[in-house]
């Protein structure tokens, strides 16, 4: 099956999940700059979860440039993925208007987690469907930074009920890990183009 429908299916969701966010931002009831106060907490949040989504898409872009057909289980893989991120602007709302208490900063990992896992469970489809030697899998190689992100998030949950501000700085800790350009996909991509030009020329007459 072709990834086209998939791939405008997904931008879509995320699309509107971001639109969902952005209207739980409320107008401040007063033209002072400490009326902004009680918004705080709830512009934080919604940063950090645009951040995250920024990230889900950016990865999502790059994933599915590398390869050319889904399967049957990707589709489902992916509605997953799609499924976890919906809940984040439960979670972002829910950690705004309690100004981080400790079980929305927990379920707000809860969620991170969930995604992770399933983001990883669509590589893991995409590499079954496509092979151990192709871009992808070339490309994605340890996958050591996605190991690495669900092991914080692990960490993070408990550690909300110990101290929530701890957790919330692990949560930005793996925003920071993914902002760092990852262009591993790229480099696999580029570097294929380029033998299958050297043997396109190796073999002309």
């Amino acid at each position: 099956m072709t990834k086209s429908r998939l791939e405008a299916f997904s931008d879509g969701v995320i699309a509107i999940i971001i639109t969902i966010m952005v209207l739980e931002l409320k107008v401040p009831h007063g033209a002072e700059i400490a009326d902004l106060g009680p918004s705080i907490p709830i512009f934080l949040s919604y940063v950090l979860s645009f951040i995250f989504l920024g990230i889900y898409w950016n990865n999502h872009h790059h994933l599915f440039q590398a390869v050319g057909q889904v399967s049957g289980v990707a589709l489902w893989a992916n509605l997953h993925l799609l499924f976890w991120l919906s809940l984040i602007p439960v979670v972002t709302a829910w950690i705004g208007e309690t100004s981080f208490a400790v079980w929305p900063v927990a379920l707000y990992g809860v969620v991170l987690l969930s995604a992770g896992l399933a983001y990883f469970l669509l590589v893991q489809a995409l590499l079954r469907h496509h092979g151990r030697d192709s871009a992808l899998a070339t490309a994605i190689g340890r996958d050591a930074k996605g190991k690495v992100s669900l092991l914080i998030y692990s960490v993070a949950i408990p550690l909300a009920w110990w101290n929530r501000w701890l957790s919330c700085a692990l949560y930005v800790t793996v925003a920071f890990m993914w902002l760092i350009p990852d262009r591993r996909i790229e480099r696999a991509l580029s570097q294929r183009g380029r033998h299958g030009a050297e043997r396109t020329r190796s073999e002309d007459p």
